[in-house]
């Protein structure tokens, strides 16, 4: 991360600070719900508990709330996967087993930007893929694009979604956030599922088991499991070829408890 080492020996300018610092304060955020930077600067200021875990003296000050933010804009995805990675390989080491079951799900995520018709958005990513696309009015090169990835997810007809699908794969026994990934809000869940089954695989033991609602049934995803000698743990749908038993029943219940 160019920028955040400390290296201002001049006196002059505002601190800098090392990569692993800042990351520490936005688990910070993260763990304690702290809802803006502003006020993670404060608190940092505040607890004593919060100094000691980034290992701050008494008498040192916060990172300013526009470091947090500018740092958190250099974080890309493949950074943030292979913290991830590393972070949950440390907890292997410690006796901490992750593989046992895992969870997938997903959640609407509003998109930002005012909602358009998905014709507008098909010829708005088309035109982006040109070179006039990529200029702004003054043919200078976009600093700025709309959110091309949103569309419109209207499975319920009284509350239609515009906006994306956030994917992800949790540990079933501490929680932990194996595998994310964004899609469009029409995408169909099932497809995602291999995905945030095979990233979820951090540590050299093997997935046991997976977990998912009706939403993930299919028999590519079942063949996936099996092909990859992961236990089946996706509810069942009653399907015209697959009738629900008494006994499919008890195990729906069963699974509706460990499903995130």
């Amino acid at each position: 991360m160019t920028g955040f080492n400390r290296v201002n020996t001049s006196g002059e300018g505002a601190d800098a600070y090392p990569p692993l610092l800042l990351y520490r304060c936005l688990l910070l955020q993260k763990w304690f719900k702290i809802p803006s930077d502003p006020e993670l600067e404060s608190q940092i200021n505040d607890r004593l508990s919060f100094k000691w875990f980034l290992g701050f003296s008494f008498d040192q000050s916060s990172p300013d709330h526009s470091t947090f933010s500018r740092f958190r804009s250099r974080l890309t995805k493949n950074a943030m996967d292979q913290i991830n990675s590393e972070i949950l390989r440390q907890f292997e080491r410690q006796g901490l087993t992750i593989n046992e079951g895992i969870a997938i799900d997903a959640r609407l995520v509003q998109s930002a930007n005012r909602p358009i018709s998905n014709d507008k958005i098909k010829k708005l990513r088309e035109k982006d893929q040109t070179p006039e696309g990529k200029l702004d009015k003054n043919g200078k090169s976009k600093k700025y694009t709309r959110d091309l990835e949103s569309d419109w997810n209207a499975k319920d007809k009284n509350n239609p979604h515009y906006g994306l699908k956030e994917y992800a794969s949790v540990d079933v026994n501490h929680g932990f956030v194996l595998a994310t990934t964004l899609s469009p809000a029409s995408e169909s869940d099932t497809r995602y599922f291999p995905y945030c089954t095979a990233f979820s695989h951090h540590t050299k033991q093997p997935i046991q088991k997976a977990y998912a609602d009706k939403g993930y049934f299919g028999e590519p995803n079942r063949s996936f499991l099996s092909e990859n000698k992961i236990e089946d743990g996706i509810m069942r749908k009653d399907t015209t070829t697959a009738k629900f038993t008494r006994l499919n029943m008890l195990f729906e219940h069963l699974l509706e408890g460990i499903s995130p």
